[in-house]
């Protein structure tokens, strides 16, 4: 399976009805055809035989240009999945245990104290009962956030830092770990799940570790063994920039209805076409189609591709089950998320989210499929049942926008018919 996403294996061969595979393309098409969704391209691949490519609208609504095979997407949090796979890397070299705390590394945290009350600005706090400690990272148990959630006082204290959409300029990761530290926690760690910059904080931690930069570590350890050419914090300056789809916000609707149009994000558009100072483990990668599905396939074949071992099988499967405490979901664990993921019958693992429950999840599904998504509307998700791949690229914020990450499921699922 090459990075040209040419298919060259009979969708029947593999157990799929070709006729039912274009339903997915014809319902992604209606998105683009109503002026909901920009462009988009999906690849759906079964016992490692890409079957399915389908392609849409346009990556650059302004200019007319069409998405093509190589266009560069910014894939936002699908740099997560990525940046806990490097910190896994280490710890099969024993560079550390989940449980240590991250202060060995980290120390600025060591000081960091635990949101009780209060608004923004007069938080009452009081110490950590218990430490940040790298499981916690990878969990997103830390009581780390985000400033763009607008969901509770510290999410503020971060904006009022300049962590919104983007970090302050002149800070590198050094730098914004240590205006994390200095904001206080949402939780106590370890005793509920928010989404927030845990895995950016985990990236810093692979830095330190490795004494490489984020860029080098990716380039050599996990770029160059799987073939990914065209995965980058941000453009190169050997990059074509009309190769990176343009960035749309979708224009509100009416409340409670679908949104009424897309506009150009030029402010947040341009931030990917040059390499930043910040870079973001939890967000700031921009790729291709056929080099995330080399990272996804290593992922599906248990660690390696093409000869390159990455991580051993059973990382994988530990990295790929439920991490929370009871094996219960995210509806009963975590804190509302902003639709990266579902939260009723999905857990969390080590940089992932995956099935517990088909049922309450409420989508044609399989157990243990495992998946991340951006905030750009990007999925991906791997289906070990059915040793299935299916990735989905455009550039649509927020990702709440369309229910497309469940319509891949359903639509993908219901054309195996073996």
């Amino acid at each position: 399976m090459g990075s040209d996403l040419t298919v060259s294996t009979d969708p029947a061969e593999v157990g799929f009805d070709a006729g039912r595979l274009e339903r997915l393309d014809r319902r992604l098409a209606r998105w683009v055809d109503d002026g909901q969704l920009p462009g988009f391209l999906v690849t759906v691949a079964r016992h490692g035989k890409l079957v399915h490519v389908g392609r849409g609208g346009l990556r650059d609504m302004e200019a007319g240009l069409p998405v093509e095979d190589d266009t560069r997407w910014r894939i936002f949090s699908m740099t997560k999945p990525i940046t806990s796979v490097a910190a896994m890397m280490l710890y099969e070299e024993g560079a550390f245990e989940l449980s240590d705390p991250i202060t060995k590394w980290l120390p600025e945290f060591a000081e960091t104290r635990v949101y009780t009350g209060g608004s923004a600005q007069k938080p009452v706090t009081v110490p950590q009962i218990e430490p940040i400690r790298v499981w916690h990272l990878l969990t997103h148990t830390s009581g780390l956030t985000y400033g763009f959630h607008h969901a509770h006082p510290v999410d503020a204290i971060y904006r009022a830092m300049g962590h919104e959409w983007g970090s302050p300029r002149g800070a590198d990761s050094a730098a914004v770990c240590r205006q994390w530290a200095s904001a206080p926690l949402v939780f106590q760690p370890g005793s509920e799940w928010n989404y927030g910059v845990s895995t950016d904080v985990l990236g810093r931690l692979v830095e330190v570790i490795s004494g490489q930069t984020l860029d080098e570590f990716f380039e050599s350890r996990i770029f160059a063994p799987l073939g990914m050419r065209d995965t980058s914090f941000g453009l190169r300056p050997e990059d074509d920039p009309e190769s990176l789809a343009r960035l749309y916000l979708a224009t509100p609707g009416r409340p409670g209805g679908p949104s009424s149009g897309m506009t150009f994000s030029e402010a947040m558009d341009r931030g990917a076409h040059r390499k930043p100072e910040f870079l973001s483990g939890g967000g700031g990668l921009v790729s291709t189609a056929g080099d995330y599905l080399r990272f996804v396939e290593m992922l599906r074949r248990g660690g390696s591709y093409d000869g390159g071992r990455i991580l051993s099988p059973r990382t994988i499967r530990h990295m790929t089950s439920n991490h929370l405490p009871g094996n219960v979901d995210l509806v009963t664990y975590g804190r509302p998320l902003f639709a990266e993921t579902p939260m009723r019958g999905v857990g969390f693992g080590l940089g992932f989210s995956m099935v517990l429950d088909p049922a309450s999840y409420g989508v044609l599904s399989s157990p243990g499929d495992y998946s991340w998504g951006g905030a750009a509307s990007t999925a991906f998700y791997v289906d070990p049942v059915e040793d299935v791949t299916v990735a989905f690229y455009t550039q649509l914020l927020p990702s709440s926008t369309l229910p497309i990450r469940n319509y891949l499921r359903q639509l993908v699922n219901q054309a195996l018919v073996d």
